[in-house]
Formats: structure tokens, sequence, C-alpha cells
């Protein structure tokens, strides 16, 4: 093998290295320990945010999570989504073999800046929240 072709699989190597330490990074932050409590261990949905000439739309990724246990609150710096997504396990004795869904208590706040925004409309549509927030006063 040249020295050239040595060169470029090296820099593949490094360069798949660095795509998996990111999407490691990426799975950590989607749980996190919260303290030696109940509920101690918090998972963050993964969100898209849109931003249009009226505002934002924000879709937060929640499945298995019931719309009437979901809480959105608003204030001028941050939208928080919070809820819990239960851990559904078929009746008998089943054994788990996989979990990559999270579950458990979740918990997602976003920066805001600008102009101060409202919640225009939100609605669940298979699996996820999409929330749109629009400027204060400028609502429909």
């Amino acid at each position: 093998m040249s020295e050239r072709t040595e060169r470029q699989y090296g820099w593949m190597w490094l360069h798949a290295l660095e795509l998996a330490d990111r999407a490691e990074g990426l799975q950590r932050r989607f749980l996190r320990y919260l303290g030696p409590r109940a509920g101690a261990v918090a998972w963050e949905p993964p969100v898209d945010v849109l931003e249009t000439a009226r505002g934002l739309t924000v879709t937060f990724a929640l499945p298995g999570v019931p719309p009437s246990d979901i809480e959105i609150r608003l204030e001028r710096s941050a939208l928080t989504v919070s809820a819990r997504r239960p851990l559904r396990l078929p009746e008998g004795n089943a054994v788990i073999r996989r979990l990559e869904i999270p579950h458990g208590q979740f918990f997602r706040q976003l920066t805001l800046s600008g102009p101060p925004l409202q919640v225009a409309e939100s609605r669940c549509l298979h699996g996820c929240l999409e929330i749109r927030l629009v400027r204060a006063g400028e609502y429909p």
C-alpha cells in the first residue's frame, strides 16, 4: 500500500472515530442523573426547532408519552417541556432483551432569546409534540 493510500485510510479512520465519539456524546446527553432521590434519572427528548418570520415551531420526539401528561411551560427566556414516559411491559413473565427507547421522567428546556413569545398552538401527532410559538401579540 502506498503512503498516500495509508494517509487516506488514516484520515477516514480518524473521521469515523470522531463521528462515533460525537454520537456517544449525544446518547449520553439524552440521559442524566439528577441526584439520589426518586425519579433521579431523567432523559431529554430530541428536538427540532424551525424558525419562520412569525416565530418558532418546536417539535419534541415523545414516543409513548400520553399527551395529557405533558407539561409545557413558557417563560420569557425558556421553553420547558416535561412529563413521564411509563415503562409498559407485557403481562406475564416477559424477559427484557433490549430497551432503547427512554422511559421515566423527562425534562427538556430550550433557551429563548429575542422578542417575547407566546404559545399559539400545541398538538401531539405520531409520537411528537409540536409547539408553535409566535411573537407576543401576533396570535393567531
